[in-house]
């Protein structure tokens, strides 16, 4: 606990755990909302099967980009210290690239598995 202006007692921590707890419960009382008040309707299941597919590609589209980035960083600094070895540090970044980006695309694949499967 800190004092703060006016000897007013401030907890930034308690303040954000409590902020985190509440989002998190009513993300989570939203989410089964569609299964607690279930009907012989359509269900509206379909649209959180979406945001979960729609956040786990942009998940591992950020970590691939990340990754990328990353590699050509140092690709780049491994040429400008050895201009003799820029052929093999072409060839294994090409290489390292071709392998990040196939992770993307498997995770593409399973999004479209799951949205086609509907599981």
């Amino acid at each position: 606990m800190a004092f703060g202006p006016n000897n007013i007692i401030q907890d930034e921590e308690f303040d954000m755990r409590k902020l985190v707890v509440t989002a998190l419960s009513t993300v989570m009382m939203v989410a089964m909302a569609s299964m607690a008040f279930a009907a012989d309707g359509p269900s509206v299941g379909m649209g959180i099967s979406a945001l979960g597919m729609a956040i786990g590609i942009a998940i591992a589209a950020a970590g691939c980009g990340l990754g990328q980035g990353m590699a050509i960083k140092a690709a780049c600094e491994g040429t400008a210290r050895n201009p003799d070895a820029s052929g093999k540090i072409s060839q294994s970044l090409i290489l390292g690239l071709a392998f990040v980006e196939s992770l993307c695309i498997y995770a593409l694949l399973v999004d479209l598995i799951l949205l086609f499967v509907k599981l």
